[in-house]
């Protein structure tokens, strides 16, 4: 089974590309958890509502992995949380760190800002994008984490998304340890 984790700032196009890309290779997608447990406790969050929504975002991905087909694709990953509780709160959880750590993606699509902001009550922070990027980059290729940038608008997107996947199902792809080329 391949897995492949959409990343990146807050209002970049994870949601939409991972269930585009699911519906595309007929398999299943983790959708962000996140989102499900702030629209039903309000946007405010403590450091333990970010251990729930890690707890939660761990049960979507073991859901979908159980229903997937070949390939399946995580609408976000605990990168994302990691970033938000340092943000938020100076630090994140020793066990989110090291679940982060032992989770293995045969691919990460890092969501560039370059799409407008799309304003929604769970959203906070539409000034840093830039920063919050940075962030996730950094903290990729420090992993050295197969990642690729993705970029353009959705159906550019798109179509970058799927040759990567495509790339890997032929078994085509770099060694796991090595970023792919950002595309030209």
């Amino acid at each position: 089974m391949l897995r492949v984790s959409l990343t990146g700032p807050e209002s970049t196009g994870k949601s939409t590309l991972a269930a585009r890309l699911a519906a595309h290779y007929g398999t299943a997608y983790a959708p962000e958890f996140a989102r499900e447990y702030l629209a039903a406790s309000g946007p405010h969050y403590t450091p333990a509502d970010l251990e729930e929504i890690a707890r939660g975002q761990l049960a979507a991905e073991a859901t979908a992995e159980a229903q997937a087909r070949r390939v399946v694709f995580h609408d976000t990953d605990l990168l994302v949380i990691k970033i938000w509780a340092e943000h938020a709160f100076g630090s994140c959880p020793d066990w989110i760190l090291s679940r982060m750590h032992e989770a293995q993606y045969d691919l990460v699509l890092l969501m560039g800002i370059d799409v407008p902001w799309q304003p929604d009550p769970l959203r906070e922070h539409p000034h840093l994008r830039q920063q919050f990027y940075d962030l996730y980059h950094r903290e990729l290729r420090e992993r050295m984490a197969n990642f690729a940038e993705i970029s353009g608008d959705e159906d550019r997107r798109f179509a970058h998304a799927c040759f990567l996947v495509d790339e890997l199902l032929r078994g085509a792809a770099p060694s796991p340890a090595l970023p792919i080329k950002k595309d030209a």
